[in-house]
C-alpha cells in the first residue's frame, strides 16, 4: 500500500455516479456484460462522489442514507469535502427508492444486498485503493451493519453510530412500550419525503404540517388519520401490528454472527438507540479479535455538541467524532500506525465532571440497591418518599405502599430524557410536584457519587387494569431546587389476572448513564404510569397501541409496594475501573 501525503488535499468538484444493479437481489450489481445489463437492469443507485486532487490511490469512505444525499448527515458530521481533504474518496449514496435512486424504498429490506453491491462498486472506482470503510449514524449506521453482514471483501472497517441494532428491542419498542414521539415523527418524515419525490403537494403539505406538530389529538394517536390517508403502507403500521418480537422482526435483523471487522461504536447518553450501541459492541467484543472501540458522549440523537437540553457540558462535549473517525480509518484503510489516542477501548463522557474517561470494559456490576420508603404520601409531599441504602430502615413502616391514579385525560407529560423531544436533561421539579408522580429522594450526599453503567429498578406493583405502563426517572436534586433528569426507563406491564391482590415484581433497566453527582446534592427516583408523548399512553384495556381509541382509555389505579416484604429499590451501578480486558 503506497504511503500517501498526509494532506490536506484540495478537493475536486463532486461527481454524481450511478451504480446499476442487475437485479434487485444481485450482490454483484454492475458486473454483467453491457448488452445483458441493459435488458435486465431493474434499479440504479445514485451517489455524490468527492475526490481529493492527487494521484492516489485513495481508500473510500461510504455513507448510504435515505434523506437525500446532499444532506450527507451534516447534522452531526463534517461535510464530505472535509473527509476528502484528508485523502479519501467519499461516496454519499441515496439508498434504493430515495433521492434520485430508483426502485421502491422498503425500510431496511434491501440494504444488505444493495450495501454489498455498493461496497464492491466503490472499491473499483478510478483511483480507489480497493479498501472501503463506512460511516454514518441512525439509519446510515444500520446500512453499515446490513452491508457488513454480507461480508463484502473490500469492506475493511466501519463506524456505526447510534444504531438500534435489535430493531424490535432497541429501535421500535422499549421494554414492550411504544416510543411514540420519535417513532411517529420519523414515520411522518419518511412519508413526507416519499410524497416529495412523487411531487404530491397535497400529501406533502399535510405530512409536513403533521411532522412539525404531531397529531396527538387523533382518536388513536399512534395511528393518526394523516398517516392512514397519505401513507397507508407506512412501516409504522407494520410496527403497530407486531408489538412482540415475532418473525417480522427476525427477518429484518442483520446477522453479524460471523462478522469480524474493526468497528468504532458511537453513542449518546440521551440517544434513544444507546441500548443498541451497547448490544452491538458487547457482541462484537465477545465474538471478534478485530479491534472494537466505544465512545459515548452526553448527546441526544442530534446534534452532538456541548449544550444538551438545559445543560452546557463544556468544551470537551463538543464532538470529537470527525477527527476520531479519520484516525480510525487511517489505521485500517491506509495502514498507518495508530495515532496517539486513548489506550482504553471505551471512552465515556462523565457528566457532572464533564470530561472523557477511559474504561477497559463496560461495567456490569449491578451496584448498590437504594430502597423505597414512605408513609404512603410519596405522591403528595416531596419530603415523604425516601431512598435509603439501609433495608432495616423500612421494616417498621405501618403503610408500606403508595397509590397513584393515572388519568388518561391528563397523563404525566414527558420532558427530555432519551425519548422525549427535545432530548436531554431539564428541570422536572414541576412534574415531580404532580400527585400522580411518586418521588423518593436520598439525604444530601456526603461526598461525590459517580454512577457509570445501567441503573435497574425493581418495583413491586399492582394495578386494577389488565395492562399498565411504568415510567421511572432518576434525577439529581440540586441545592437550588432544580431536579435535573439523569436517566430514565419505561416499560409496559401486561398481566393476566388484574384481580390478584399480590403485587408483582417488575424489573426495569434504565438508560445507561455516566454521571458524577456533587456532594450536597440528592438523588431522586420518580415513578409514574405515563410519560406522554415520549411514549404512547397505555389504554389500560390490554389492547395494542394502535387498537384502542382514546375514548376507551381507562383510569388506572397503580400501587407501588415497598418495605421488608416487597423491597422495591433502584440498583445504582458502581464506578468500575477494571483492567486487563479488551
Amino acid at each position: 500500500m503506497p504511503i500517501l501525503p498526509p494532506g490536506p488535499y484540495t478537493v475536486a468538484p463532486k461527481q454524481t455516479l450511478r451504480l446499476d444493479l442487475a437485479s434487485p437481489s444481485d450482490k454483484r450489481g454492475g458486473e454483467r456484460e453491457p448488452a445483458e445489463a441493459e435488458s435486465t437492469i431493474a434499479v440504479h443507485l445514485d451517489a455524490d462522489v468527492y475526490y481529493p486532487v492527487g494521484e492516489g490511490p485513495f481508500p473510500v469512505l461510504l455513507m448510504r442514507q435515505p434523506y437525500g444525499r446532499a444532506i450527507a448527515s451534516t447534522v452531526v458530521y463534517a461535510h464530505p469535502t472535509w473527509y476528502a481533504s484528508h485523502g479519501y474518496i467519499v461516496v454519499i449514496q441515496d439508498v434504493r427508492g430515495r433521492g434520485t435512486s430508483s426502485g421502491e424504498f422498503d425500510l431496511f429490506r434491501h440494504e444488505a444486498n444493495d450495501g454489498y453491491a455498493t461496497v464492491q462498486w466503490a472499491a473499483a472506482l478510478p483511483q480507489s485503493s480497493g479498501a472501503v470503510g463506512m460511516y454514518g449514524f441512525s439509519y446510515q449506521g444500520m446500512t453499515q451493519l446490513y452491508a457488513a453482514a454480507q461480508k463484502p471483501p473490500a469492506l475493511r472497517a466501519i463506524a456505526p453510530a447510534m444504531v438500534g441494532y435489535d430493531l424490535y428491542t432497541d429501535w421500535a419498542y422499549e421494554n414492550s412500550a411504544l416510543p411514540l414521539q420519535i417513532g411517529l415523527g420519523w414515520a411522518i418524515q419518511i412519508a413526507a419525503e416519499t410524497a416529495r419525490l412523487e411531487q404530491d403537494e397535497v400529501a406533502y403539505q399535510a405530512l409536513h404540517q403533521a411532522g412539525h406538530a404531531l397529531p396527538l389529538g387523533d382518536a388513536i394517536p399512534a395511528w393518526p388519520q394523516v398517516l392512514k390517508t397519505y401513507a397507508p403502507d407506512s412501516f409504522f403500521h407494520q410496527w403497530l401490528d407486531h408489538p412482540q418480537p415475532d418473525r417480522y422482526w427476525q427477518e429484518l435483523q442483520p446477522d453479524l454472527t460471523n462478522v469480524n471487522l474493526p468497528m468504532l461504536h458511537i453513542g449518546g447518553w440521551y440517544d434513544p438507540y444507546l441500548r443498541g450501541d451497547l448490544r452491538l459492541y458487547q457482541q462484537m467484543v465477545a465474538q471478534n479479535n478485530a479491534p472494537q472501540a466505544l465512545w459515548i458522549g452526553p448527546w441526544g440523537h442530534l446534534p452532538w455538541g456541548r449544550r444538551v437540553g438545559a445543560i452546557d457540558f463544556g468544551p470537551e462535549a463538543d464532538s470529537p467524532i470527525d477527527r476520531l473517525q479519520i484516525r480510525w480509518f487511517d489505521r485500517f484503510l491506509k495502514g498507518q500506525p495508530a495515532a496517539a489516542s486513548p489506550t482504553q477501548p471505551i471512552q465515556l463522557f462523565v457528566m457532572g465532571v464533564n470530561q472523557w474517561q477511559g474504561r477497559d470494559r463496560w461495567p456490569t456490576d449491578p451496584g448498590q440497591p437504594f430502597y423505597l420508603t414512605s408513609t404512603g404520601l410519596a405522591g403528595l409531599r416531596g419530603d415523604d418518599g425516601s431512598l435509603t441504602p439501609d433495608l432495616s430502615q423500612v421494616e417498621h413502616l405501618a403503610q408500606p405502599q403508595d397509590v397513584i391514579v393515572h388519568d388518561p385525560w391528563r397523563p404525566v407529560p414527558s420532558l427530555g430524557g432519551h425519548c422525549g423531544l427535545p432530548s436531554g436533561p431539564f428541570d422536572r421539579a414541576a412534574i415531580d410536584s404532580r400527585t400522580d408522580v411518586l418521588t423518593y429522594t436520598t439525604d444530601s450526599l456526603p461526598e461525590d457519587l459517580t454512577l457509570i453503567g445501567t441503573p435497574t429498578a425493581l418495583l413491586y406493583c399492582q394495578a386494577d387494569a389488565p395492562s399498565f405502563d411504568l415510567s421511572v426517572v432518576l434525577s439529581e436534586v440540586h441545592t437550588d431546587g432544580r431536579v435535573m433528569n439523569l436517566t430514565q426507563g419505561h416499560c409496559r406491564v401486561d398481566h393476566p389476572n388484574p384481580s390478584d391482590l399480590k403485587p408483582q415484581a417488575v424489573t426495569l433497566p434504565l438508560q445507561p448513564t455516566a454521571s458524577t453527582l456533587a456532594a450536597g446534592h440528592r438523588l431522586r427516583l420518580s415513578v409514574a404510569a405515563a410519560c406522554f408523548p415520549a411514549y404512547a399512553v397505555n389504554s389500560g384495556t390490554g389492547a395494542g397501541y394502535g387498537d384502542c381509541p382514546q375514548i376507551d382509555h381507562r383510569v388506572i389505579t397503580l400501587t407501588v409496594a415497598h418495605g421488608a416484604h416487597y423491597p422495591s429499590c433502584i440498583q445504582l451501578p458502581r464506578d468500575e475501573r477494571a483492567t486487563g480486558d479488551r
